[in-house]
């Protein structure tokens, strides 16, 4: 299992539009694609521009070549890139610890 961690910042004012366009983006592209198990967003308390999407794959391939490499990933960055304030930060972990609560 790999996480993929991606630091959006978007601009303050089309924050609705961004929600809207993200959720559709995860329902219709991300949902989709091989090797996704889950995904989630937060959004910044401190910082209302700031969101982390959290996908976790299957392996980091399945991000960095299947999905990257598709005509999937062309699709998500033209529902979701427009409303990027600067390009995300992407980073990949793997599990260490985990609660088990």
């Amino acid at each position: 299992m790999i996480l993929e961690l991606v630091d959006i910042r978007i601009q303050p004012e089309q924050r609705s539009a961004f929600e809207d366009a993200l959720a559709r983006g995860l329902r219709e592209v991300i949902a989709h694609a091989p090797g996704v198990q889950s995904y989630s967003v937060h959004k910044g308390v401190e910082s209302s521009e700031r969101y982390l999407l959290q996908i976790v794959w299957n392996t980091l391939e399945d991000h960095t070549v299947a999905f990257r490499q598709s005509d999937a990933f062309t699709r998500w960055r033209a529902i979701v890139g427009p409303y990027f304030s600067n390009p995300p930060l992407v980073e990949h972990f793997s599990g260490v610890l985990k609660s088990s609560t």
